[in-house]
């Protein structure tokens, strides 16, 4: 298994950065790198809900929700159907409170390549996959994080 964990402290308390970020059929309101998000099956925010995310300018796949948890202001997913080079993925997305106006979301991702040759192309071996994951993260975070510090 292959891990990324990527964290970005906002200048926003927990409450509006969990507000922005918790809606599992909203991530193109924040997150630059999609232009759709839309559930197919089941109800948002409520673990078995599936949705379709389509990737700006490139294809779409399915993730289904697996926790939520608005206490702890936490979700977890994991892919169900993609084009990208990557099986076996789950990932949790969590807002903490760091005081009175700042906080920290802290995204992680477990996976593994789908190539599992010694030799994969270029694109498919454990250091491009794990590049891959990192800048959706870092994408989205950072966007997050401007987004919410410009209020």
């Amino acid at each position: 298994m292959l891990t990324v964990e990527r964290t970005v402290s906002i200048d926003a308390p927990a409450t509006a950065v969990w507000e922005a970020s918790k809606s599992f059929d909203g991530l193109p309101s924040w997150h630059p790198g999609f232009s759709k998000d839309e559930i197919v099956k089941g109800k948002n925010n409520t673990a078995g809900a599936v949705r379709q995310l389509t990737i700006k300018d490139g294809p779409s796949f399915t993730e289904q929700l697996t926790r939520f948890n608005e206490k702890s202001k936490s979700f977890s997913y994991k892919i169900v159907e993609s084009p990208l080079p990557i099986v076996a993925y789950h990932s949790t997305f969590k807002v903490i409170s760091t005081g009175k106006n700042s906080s920290k979301v802290v995204w992680t991702g477990h996976f593994k390549r789908k190539n599992t040759t010694d030799n994969p192309p270029k694109g498919e071996g454990d250091a491009d996959v794990i590049q891959l994951i990192t800048g959706v993260y870092d994408g989205g975070l950072n966007n997050l994080k401007s987004q919410l510090e410009a209020k």
